[in-house]
Parts: C-alpha cells; structure tokens; sequence
C-alpha cells in the first residue's frame, strides 16, 4: 500500500525590514497588499506574544515592531522591524541554506515592474520568456526598496512549470 500526502497550502512569509512604516508603504501601494494588522510594537513581557517571542528568538530579543498583510490569493506577508537591523552584504545568498526569494504573479508583469523601480526598486536582470514566440510566460528577478529579492511572474507556476519550461 503507497502513503500519498496531501499538499498542504501556504499561509504566510515573514520578513525582516529597515523600515516598517516604508515597507507597509511599499506593499500596500506598489504591490497592492491589502493591511490587516496596522504597525503594532510588541516588547518583551509575560504577555502570550512576549512569551512566544521569547520560544521563538530566545532571551533578551527586547522589542520590534510587527505589521500583517494580505495579497489577493490570502498569503499573508508579515513584516518585521527589529532594533539595530542590518542589510547584509549579500542579499541574494543563494549558496545559503534558507529562504533567498519568493515569487508574486502578475499578468501586467511590465507594468508591475515599473511600479517597483519607480518606487526605488531594481531590476536584476531583464524580463525573460519561458517559451520565446510560443507562450507569453515572462519573469523577472526584482528588490524591493530595501533589498529583498523577489521574483515577479507573468502567469502562475503550474502554468509555467507544467509545460517543461527548461526544455
């Protein structure tokens, strides 16, 4: 007898930000993220956050500031402001283990793009096709204002990755 798992969905990705009144900013008018949760400090107490906090960054993490977004398909985007932040030197540490981008789709990808760079984001290369003169998948590798690496895509993942877009 073969054991199949069901997937599972995707809830959320947390990021870790300069400026968390920006990035809010950036994600709502730029990327059209919906805000559920406005900037919230949270500080280290007895509280069930500070405690959970504490389960999660161990003693003396202090305080940050937290907010909660929301795109379309309901992924949520958690973004955090920790004191004494830093940019690292890398911010495409694709040797590293770990998280180094995620992805958002956008049928208007160009227009999107120019949101982005117009809001002081960089492209990282140009916009490519997946099937030149036969499909009209296209992707491209952007940052955000603060250096975080993100791909955009044309059309959704299955689409693009289900029809070989390697051959």
């Amino acid at each position: 007898m073969t054991s199949s798992t069901t997937p599972r969905t995707f809830s959320h990705i947390g990021l870790s930000v300069p400026d968390l009144d920006a990035a809010v900013a950036f994600y709502r008018d730029v990327m059209g993220f919906y805000v559920i949760m406005e900037p919230t400090e949270i500080a280290q107490d007895d509280s069930d956050i500070g405690v959970m906090c504490d389960d999660v960054f161990g003693p003396g993490w202090g305080r940050f500031r937290i907010a909660h977004l929301s795109t379309a398909d309901r992924i949520g985007f958690e973004l955090f402001e920790f004191p004494k932040n830093h940019t690292p030197e890398n911010n495409l540490p694709y040797r590293q283990v770990g998280l180094f981008h995620f992805a958002i789709q956008d049928p208007d990808l160009e227009g999107l793009l120019a949101k982005i760079l117009a809001a002081g984001g960089k492209q990282r290369m140009p916009v490519r096709e997946y099937f030149p003169g036969q499909k009209p998948y296209r992707m491209v590798y952007v940052e955000d204002p603060f250096g975080i690496v993100f791909e955009l895509y044309s059309h959704s993942y299955e689409l693009t990755y289900s029809a070989g877009a390697y051959n």
